[in-house]
């Protein structure tokens, strides 16, 4: 379960076969105060990977800066690179998305879970959306 930031607008394709795939990152953040007091803030970058209708939702409706509640797996591939090197990534397969809404409209980006934002009205839409599904 991840609660974060859309980072650049969801890069969408076709399958040849019609199945859509969305792949975008996502910001999340750690807020903690260190040794002297100081509030530290940390950034993590997650892959996010989107499939069929969850892929046409997030082609719709995500953008840059949109926060989100993904729910997913963990997935790990590997490649060669051009000069023969094992190249590794971590994904995050979404098997559930929630919009929760744009960075501005947060009260504090830390604080979603706690205050009630994440709940259950339907697969991809929030509460305020007019979606048809």
């Amino acid at each position: 379960m991840l609660v974060g930031n859309v980072g650049q607008d969801p890069e969408v394709r076709h399958l040849d076969s019609g199945v859509a795939v969305a792949n975008f990152n996502l910001a999340t953040n750690e807020t903690y105060k260190d040794k002297n007091g100081e509030k530290v803030t940390q950034t993590e970058w997650h892959r996010i990977v989107l499939w069929r209708g969850l892929a046409e939702v997030a082609e719709k409706f995500v953008k840059k800066g949109e926060f989100l509640y993904i729910e997913g797996r963990l997935r790990t591939r590997s490649w060669d690179d051009k000069d023969g090197n094992k190249k590794y990534t971590t994904e995050v397969f979404a098997d559930s998305m929630k919009m929760l809404g744009k960075k501005s409209d947060q009260s504090e980006a830390d604080q979603p879970a706690a205050s009630g934002q994440i709940e259950e009205t339907g697969p991809g839409v929030s509460e305020n959306d007019d979606l048809p599904f």
